[in-house]
């Protein structure tokens, strides 16, 4: 009725709200998203965590006083879940300042599946003073108190907090530039400095766990104080916090320093800070990888190349690296005053062997892959076992062709890329589009270029990505690879990157049909990335049960008595003849001692011998899963394994 009133007066009620499903809805005076919420439906007005007006994230309490698009955030929604683990960091903080009134609050910020709250704080918080914070949380988040917004002038911000004691929110206060508003929030007796948004109350916050505590400077600079860092995570129910718990408790399982450990595979030691100290087996698997990717890249028409470790400053500065990356490089100076960098990218050498000779446009596409070992200065607080390292080998391609030949390639690349991860078990693999970073060199039309190529070359392929907003490289854009893996995490590997920038910087050019230079297109390509993380990667997705293909050591052959000895070993060289990584176990032990034993160490195949396989000449074959697989000659065996190694695992004797 209000509606049909203001229509016959000429006028249309105000604000008229549109709902992501395209209907509207029209209100008399300024309404709160709260208050749309519930005109929806009083179910949406309990899950409402904020809301979105016109694509901006507010609070429920927001005030919508124009026509606008709104829609309701909950728990479901991504942005929903940043707000409520947001709020649930400034909850530590609320416990925390009334269980220890003299420490001091600075940041808060969300983070991947969780979030964190640093303090100043005269000792280091225990484990004990953990659990007291998480229960006061949870008496906080029981009164369900209201959390309120509210502006300050600057100046009046600053005294606020000074007067609390809370010297840190004061100096955020003054590096937040002139023009923004200066927003605090509140709950109960407790006010943070805050940009927002939050839930409406704490009695949205019912799933959360503290993690641990952990050091870290006063804004990331080493200069600075040292802080304590409470990490936590926090999930819209119980039952999605169990799950990600169990996770957490699966990937300890399967961390792939342990079973590196366990295995043999490879160490790392204070004397070489993110360096690998391979070993035999763990050597036998890296070079597979290498083997297998060998193969791949022939069969794509890439010409393998290396180039020198150490390169003068120079060609750093021409390729744009120096600028960009100069602080991440590991340098040194010769007696002459010459600055050498050990090379952190594989990019400027090739462009130098590009360039060795005339090309021309009947040549192109040049595709140049390398094994690359690469140096890169990586905070010793960030390395990671084999996932974050400063020395590393990069699987390193780069396509030089002409402009109408760069759709095809990225086609092609592309299809490679999901072709290798398919035969290391990953099938799902998500894509995302990277653009322009705000570091970068290259003129703005020259990206509009790049930008346009790599998204052209995306739809031909046939891909699906989302964007990645100012995550390119700062030479050209990219298509990044992530794949999940066993456990529901994802990795990013792969990249294809489009680079209008580095071979003009760098002067590379070929001849094209009229006889005139032209600037060749450069596609950046890595499959694995860095071979010592996709190495960490597949350690874990596979829980160390490699398979056989990959696995350092397809089959053991063990006796029962000494008597079998002789033919144990006949039947290793046998194996070892055809191409099988076999080995002997002849200790004096019990042969259940030794199947326990191998298949610790995720050993495929455990060949047993005992006299009955001896006048048979045959081997007992079982799975490190326990599958009795029957008796069979050591030729059976080794044709049947054939057929599983050629197929990569997808036909296994199991099967």
């Amino acid at each position: 009725m209000l509606l049909r009133a203001a229509l016959c007066e000429n006028r249309r009620p105000v604000p008229l709200i549109t709902l992501p499903d395209g209907s509207q809805r029209s209100y008399e005076r300024p309404v709160s998203v709260a208050d749309i919420a519930a005109s929806i439906g009083s179910g949406l007005a309990r899950a409402a965590l904020a809301g979105r007006v016109d694509g901006k994230l507010v609070d429920t309490s927001f005030l919508v006083d124009h026509d606008a698009a709104v829609a309701i955030v909950t728990d479901r929604d991504p942005a929903g879940l940043t707000v409520l683990r947001h709020s649930t960091a400034h909850l530590l903080a609320q416990a925390v300042k009334q269980l220890f009134p003299q420490a001091q609050v600075t940041i808060g910020p969300v983070i991947e599946d969780g979030f964190y709250y640093d303090f100043a704080f005269e000792r280091p918080f225990t484990p004990e003073d953990l659990a007291a914070i998480e229960a006061r949380m949870r008496e906080l988040a029981k009164s369900d108190l209201t959390v309120k917004r509210r502006v300050l002038p600057r100046d009046e911000a600053v005294k606020f907090f000074d007067n609390l004691g809370e010297h840190y929110k004061a100096q955020i206060i003054a590096a937040i530039p002139a023009n923004e508003p200066i927003s605090l929030y509140g709950q109960g007796d407790w006010v943070d400095l805050c940009r927002g948004p939050h839930v409406p109350s704490t009695g949205k916050l019912r799933a959360f766990r503290l993690m641990k505590v952990a050091g870290a400077y006063w804004r990331g600079d080493s200069r600075n104080e040292m802080l304590q860092r409470i990490y936590g995570t926090a999930w819209p129910d119980q039952k999605q916090l169990d799950e990600y718990l169990h996770r957490l408790e699966e990937a300890e399982r399967r961390d792939h320093r342990r079973i590196g450990r366990e295995l043999d595979l490879f160490h790392m030691q204070e004397e070489a800070p993110g360096a690998v100290f391979w070993h035999p087996k763990g050597w036998q698997v890296f070079q597979t990888l290498i083997g297998y990717m060998r193969g791949k890249q022939q069969a794509a028409g890439f010409q393998e190349v290396n180039g020198p470790e150490l390169m003068d400053r120079s060609l750093w500065e021409a390729s744009g690296h120096w600028q960009q990356f100069g602080e991440n490089m590991f340098t040194t100076r010769t007696p002459d005053e010459r600055v050498y960098a050990i090379k952190p990218m594989n990019c400027p050498g090739h462009v130098q062997i590009f360039k060795q000779g005339i090309r021309s446009y009947h040549q192109m596409p040049v595709r140049l892959a390398e094994f690359g070992k690469v140096h890169r200065y990586e905070p010793s607080g960030a390395l990671h076992g084999l996932m974050r390292v400063r020395a590393f080998t990069q699987d390193d391609a780069h396509i030089f062709c002409t402009p109408e030949q760069i759709t095809a390639e990225s086609v092609a690349v592309t299809q490679l890329i999901l072709d290798v991860y398919r035969d290391f078990g990953f099938d799902e693999v998500a894509i995302k589009f990277s653009d322009r970073p705000p570091k970068r060199v290259g003129a703005d039309e020259v990206w509009d270029q790049a930008e346009a190529a790599l998204r052209q070359a995306a739809g031909a392929a046939g891909i699906e990505y989302t964007f990645n907003p100012g995550e390119g490289a700062f030479y050209g854009p990219k298509l990044e690879f992530v794949l999940r893996d066993a456990i529901g995490r994802d990795w990013q590997c792969g990249t294809l990157q489009v680079d209008l920038n580095m071979p003009e910087r760098l002067g590379a050019h070929y001849i094209d049909e009229h006889s005139a230079k032209r600037t060749p297109v450069m596609l950046h390509r890595a499959i694995f990335g860095s071979l010592e993380r996709f190495f960490g990667i597949l350690l874990e997705h596979h829980a160390g049960r490699l398979p056989a293909w990959l696995s350092p050591t397809h089959a053991v052959v063990m006796s029962i008595t000494d008597r079998q000895h002789s033919y144990v070993l006949r039947t290793v060289e046998l194996l070892r003849n055809q191409g099988v990584l076999a080995q002997s176990d002849l200790r004096n032990e019990k042969v259940g001692f030794k199947i326990r034993e191998h298949t610790l160490q995720r050993v495929p195949y455990l060949l047993v011998v005992g006299d009955k396989e001896v006048a048979a000449n045959q081997i007992s074959v079982r799975s490190r899963s326990g599958k009795d697989l029957g008796a069979m000659t050591p030729q059976t065996f080794v044709e049947r394994l054939r057929i599983e190694l050629e197929s990569r695992g997808r036909r296994t004797m199991e099967d």
